[in-house]
């Protein structure tokens, strides 16, 4: 009787382990890890060196789908066929350009395929045959080729002007040693125009002012899942610097000498919002999207002011608008932000520290309004 017993678990495992591997399988199926494919063709008349099988294909910059075969044509020995596999919905049209581009100097090669025009028709799909696309006869040229042809035309621009270079060149050393030869007058020059034209003082040397990001902030009731890349802010041209900016009573820029920002205004922003998401430790993850890295969302902003405005209600402003995008491109949600700090007292360490109090402020209703926008879409 024991024997039987276990006899019939084990039949009971392993029939669980088959129906798992068949719902398995029909997840992958329902929630889009088999996406519906397209086949296509692509005829190459030269070498693909470096191209494999998995290789990635992509559009417009993209990764759309992969490489499935290679195949050399034994009737025509320049001729390489290539079948790839994108997502079907992807826009090849009877116009699309096709090469190989490569990932870093040394990265591995890759199809790049070039969307055309709007209007152009798709392919007309006859059968279960793949539709044909002709690459240019320079796009299977690999980085070897380009730079051997490169360094045998600098060979040859060389070889043809040796006799100058080789006088230039002879010429630079006569003037080297000349100049070593009376140093102590070139330098008296030197002195003499840095009198003449006021600059022998010097720059005062820079004083740096940087922002601090919020580090306190509330609980909240739900922990959002989610990771989150921040996007280059948008400024005008005037926020696009390192100086600190203040308006004077007559409506001009406030000069305050070697003071500045420890960056340019957006780059600091930038710098200072992520700081602040992983202060407030609300999110899984969060980074540039210049790091190249894929979230869940995307926050774009752009920099309306921040500045210090001029009497009688001398305040400083930090405004800036707030969006979130998903990867298929929908805006989840968008808000302004705003917050305001007094700023009696106009010189370089009073307007920074206005400045870093309304900026803190409205980072701080950044951080919770995102975490909140995410926790309910996850």
């Amino acid at each position: 009787m024991e024997t039987k017993a276990r006899y019939t678990l084990i039949g009971i495992f392993t029939l669980l382990v088959i129906l798992g591997g068949f719902a398995f399988v029909y997840w992958l199926e329902g929630s889009g890890g088999f996406q519906k494919r397209a086949l296509y063709r692509i005829e190459f008349r030269g070498g693909v060196a470096g191209l494999n099988t998995g290789a990635g294909v992509l559009f417009n910059g993209v990764r759309v789908g992969e490489v499935v075969k290679l195949q050399l044509d034994p009737a025509e020995p320049k001729r390489v066929e290539v079948t790839i596999a994108v997502a079907s919905e992807t826009a090849v049209r009877v116009d699309t350009r096709v090469g190989i581009d490569y990932q870093g100097l040394t990265g591995v090669p890759t199809i790049s395929l070039t969307g055309g025009d709007a209007t152009s028709a798709p392919f007309d799909r006859k059968g279960n045959a793949a539709p044909l696309l002709i690459a240019a006869d320079d796009s299977s040229a690999s980085l070897t080729q380009s730079a051997r042809q490169t360094l045998n035309r600098l060979d040859g621009i060389l070889a043809d002007n040796a006799e100058p270079l080789r006088d230039t060149i002879a010429n630079i050393d006569i003037f080297s040693k000349a100049l070593a030869r009376n140093a102590d007058r070139v330098d008296g020059v030197v002195a003499g125009l840095e009198r003449m034209t006021g600059g022998a003082s010097g720059k005062p040397p820079a004083v740096i002012y940087d922002l601090v990001p919020p580090t306190q902030f509330p609980p909240l009731p739900f922990q959002p899942r989610g990771q989150i890349v921040v996007a280059d802010p948008v400024v005008l041209f005037e926020f696009d610097s390192v100086r600190i900016l203040a308006a004077a009573d007559d409506g001009k820029r406030i000069d305050f000498g070697a003071a500045q920002w420890s960056d340019t205004l957006p780059k600091l922003f930038q710098a200072k919002v992520i700081q602040s998401f992983e202060n407030a430790g609300y999110l899984q993850h969060v980074a540039r999207l210049s790091d190249g890295l894929t979230a869940d969302f995307t926050l774009l902003t752009e920099i309306r002011s921040f500045q210090i405005g001029a009497a009688p209600d001398r305040k400083a402003v930090v405004e800036f608008t707030a969006k979130l995008s998903t990867p298929d491109g929908r805006m989840a949600d968008a808000r302004v932000f705003k917050a305001s700090r007094p700023a009696p007292v106009v010189d370089a360490a009073s307007a920074t520290t206005a400045l870093g109090e309304a900026f803190g402020a409205a980072v701080t209703d950044l951080i919770i309004w995102t975490s909140g926008v995410i926790g309910k879409a996850s």
